[in-house]
Order: C-alpha cells, then structure tokens, then sequence
C-alpha cells in the first residue's frame, strides 16, 4: 500500500461505519426514518404510517452499503481485484433487495 490510497482507505472506512452506525439505528427504530416512501410522504401520511417495515428496510440497505465499502477498503489494502465483483453483485443486491421489499410493504399496507 502506497501513500495515496491512506485517503481513499480512511474515506471508504468512515463511510463504513457511518453506515453501519446508521443500520443499528434504523434497525432499532431510533432517529430519523430515512426511506423514500417517508421523506415523501404528506406530514398527513407520515402520521399514519406504520415505520416499522420502513425503519427495516432501511437498516438493511445501510448494513450493505457498509458492507460495500468495508469491501472497498480490503481491496485497497490486500490489491485484490476480485473484490469488484462481490462489491457489484453486492450493490445490484441492494437495489433488488428495496424494489421487492418496497413492493411488498405496498401490497402489505393496501390489504
């Protein structure tokens, strides 16, 4: 490792934790819900909507976002290319994984 990856390191590892710390918070419902179906709900909406799955949603894409970029800083510090495709597969994951559950908290709020 050579002096000009000590920056992309620290930044990928602070992003790390701070998506980490965010996820622990989401998942205990604690703090402010950060969810697209929130942030763009009515003050109305907002009263009236059940957080929970909202709060584990986000919990778990914060948690894969940490994962993405603790993975980032191993390969900056081992050189080990091969981790771009977990990271990829990782991220596609992501989005898969809020499509579907926003979907299903949808389908689950109108019956």
């Amino acid at each position: 490792m050579h002096i000009g990856q000590i920056l992309p390191l620290i930044f990928c590892l602070a992003v790390s934790v701070g998506s980490f710390a965010v996820s622990i918070l989401q998942f205990r419902g604690k703090g402010p819900l950060l969810n697209n179906a929130y942030l763009y709900a009515t003050p109305r909406e907002r009263k009236n909507m059940d957080t929970r799955p909202h709060y584990r949603q986000s919990g778990v894409v914060f948690a894969l976002i940490g994962v993405i970029f603790l993975l980032i800083a191993l390969m900056i510090v081992t050189g080990w290319k091969w981790l771009m495709i977990l990271v990829i597969l990782i991220a596609i994951g992501s989005v898969v994984y809020a499509l579907v559950s926003s979907i299903r908290i949808e389908q689950r709020r109108k019956h």
